[in-house]
């Protein structure tokens, strides 16, 4: 198959992330076919695409005609999982993330979808290979894992399992460009890929501290947006779910190392019934949407080179492992984080025992073993 072969896309999953990147497809020129489990969901999704076509046309950022041509022509909806996939040539899974149920999606993909279909995982996680082992397809299954909202953020990782063929990688690589994207490579099948792995680990600073007391969301967040992040930690993880958190902590504890897991101050969130944005309390109140941070209360106790020391050290796990290049690691952090420069152009400028003794340091004081500073940084191999 070539990129001139791909006329027909299905999205399954019509939430945040799943109408987004099929409103992505709508505007690229691709029909789209876009399910979920039940009508609600699905008009839900639907109604989020106009919605946002609505406004583009406004602002002058889509045509009336484009926008009216998609509506009437291009967009279908279905809660028939076979009707979604039947005459498709590119698949994107976008369920929950749960990976038992993601692999019991793939083996109902590989059963409906034509033979010649690629099908792909938006997951932000979780093992590519493992949802390709539920196929007869594992060479034709592939990670695109887009970022929110999808219309709006330019990176998408696209991830190679262990069992992906060349060609597939290159293909969708280029698919991804034609949807007006920037495509970075994940090398090797890992938990979190890039940016949401280089992430973990500053998240999990920010966790135990707050679960040990020493600062609380606010002054932390408040903190965090005075270093030019357009986003705090705490309401950071509102944004994305709680419950999403909570899950990703326990795979990464799972595959990687038992410091990735949730703290328990998040767990009995859960428990409680708050997730955050969509269930209207998280950290903070969303009833009546964004909270407000007084940037005033930003705490002065807390050292900002500590999120960059950490995001750096696991940064340079991921380039060990040959999961990607410096550069990759930059240009992912940067277009989906919405950060000014990547941790490794910041790590050059960093002498190499400050770094080395800060890690020691928080490695001890927190009794975590993945702060500890890697062979790279040992080496100062990161100021290269």
């Amino acid at each position: 198959m070539t990129l001139d072969d791909i006329h027909t896309i299905a999205v399954i999953g019509a939430g945040d992330m799943g109408h987004g990147i099929a409103e992505v497809a709508l505007l690229a020129g691709y029909p789209v076919r876009l399910y979920d489990i039940n009508e609600e969901a699905v008009h839900h999704g639907v109604d989020r695409i106009f919605n946002s076509l609505d406004r583009m046309v406004k602002k002058g950022k889509v045509p009336v005609e484009l926008a009216e041509q998609i509506k009437s022509q291009r967009l279908f909806s279905t809660t028939d999982l076979e009707e979604a996939v039947s005459k498709v040539d590119i698949v994107v899974e976008v369920v929950p993330e749960v990976l038992e149920l993601k692999k019991q999606i793939f083996r109902k993909l590989d059963s409906l979808a034509p033979r010649h279909a690629l099908l792909l995982s938006n997951t932000s996680t979780m093992s590519i290979t493992e949802m390709g082992n539920m196929t007869g397809r594992p060479g034709q299954v592939l990670g695109t894992h887009f970022f929110n909202p999808p219309v709006i953020m330019k990176l998408v990782e696209v991830i190679r399992g262990d069992d992906t063929a060349d060609e597939v990688v290159q293909l969708v690589t280029r698919w991804v460009e034609k949807l007006n994207k920037v495509p970075v490579p994940v090398k090797k099948d890992t938990p979190g890929f890039i940016v949401n792995r280089i992430n973990a680990a500053p998240a999990v600073l920010f966790q135990v501290i707050v679960e040990r007391c020493e600062l609380e969301p606010e002054p932390l967040d408040a903190f965090m947006r005075t270093t030019g992040l357009p986003i705090g930690p705490c309401e950071l993880t509102d944004y994305v779910g709680i419950d999403v958190m909570v899950n990703v902590g326990a795979y990464f504890a799972e595959k990687l190392h038992p410091n990735y897991g949730a703290p328990s101050h998040l767990i009995k969130m859960v428990e409680t019934g708050k997730l955050g944005k969509k269930s209207g309390q998280g950290y903070y109140d969303w009833s009546n949407g964004r909270p407000r941070i007084d940037l005033s209360k930003a705490t002065k106790e807390f050292n900002p080179q500590f999120p960059i020391f950490v995001q750096i050290n696991e940064a340079c796990k991921l380039i060990e492992e040959g999961i990607c290049s410096v550069d990759d690691v930059d240009r992912a952090i940067v277009l989906g984080s919405g950060a000014r420069v990547g941790p490794m152009q910041i790590g050059r400028t960093v002498a190499k025992l400050e770094m080395v003794n800060q890690l020691n340091f928080l490695a001890s004081h927190y009794n975590m073993e993945i702060f500890k500073p890697t062979r790279t940084v040992l080496e100062g191999g990161y100021k290269h």
